[in-house]
């Protein structure tokens, strides 16, 4: 199991991990040694559904590593949460492009992006409402579409 020291916090309701960047046998979560499936684990029963994952100080991933983090990927979106990645050193993002991860992980740049792409997804996922109403014609149970001129009967 890999280990990099992780703190968590809240910006908006999204949940923030930092990593130190150390690879260990367990990862720091507050100020206790936990996994970090096992952190994340925890966030979930919290009710906790953002999360994002800050990588700025890991200069290099194993791939037992990279094995941890799609499992919580998987976790996290079985749990109908979101988990994102944001602050990738140039060759932790070159094995997210070599073993096309990057198109399984929505990654960003920065923090600001990646909170911010959590609410653009919540406007995404939920349409503006389309209302179309049409008067009522009770006397001959009818709908009336005024914009055509047709009748409808609504007899059902």
């Amino acid at each position: 199991m890999t280990d990099i020291g992780i703190k968590a916090r809240l910006v908006g309701d999204v949940t923030v991990l930092d990593s130190d960047g150390h690879l260990r046998i367990n990862l720091r979560f507050g100020g206790s040694s936990v996994p970090l499936s096992r952190a994340v684990d925890s966030l979930l029963e919290k009710g906790a559904k953002r999360i994002l994952l800050n990588l700025e100080g890991l200069v290099s991933i194993s791939p037992r590593a990279l094995g941890e983090v799609v499992s919580i990927y998987v976790t996290v979106n079985k749990a109908s949460g979101q988990f994102k990645l944001f602050n990738l050193k140039p060759l932790v993002r070159d094995l997210m492009v070599t073993t096309k991860l990057v198109s399984v992980f929505d990654v960003f740049e920065n923090e600001s992006q990646a909170v911010a792409s959590f609410q653009s997804h919540t406007d995404a996922s939920r349409p503006e409402p389309q209302m179309t109403s049409l008067p009522i014609d009770t006397e001959n149970d009818q709908k009336t579409d005024d914009a055509f001129g047709k009748r409808v009967l609504t007899n059902w």
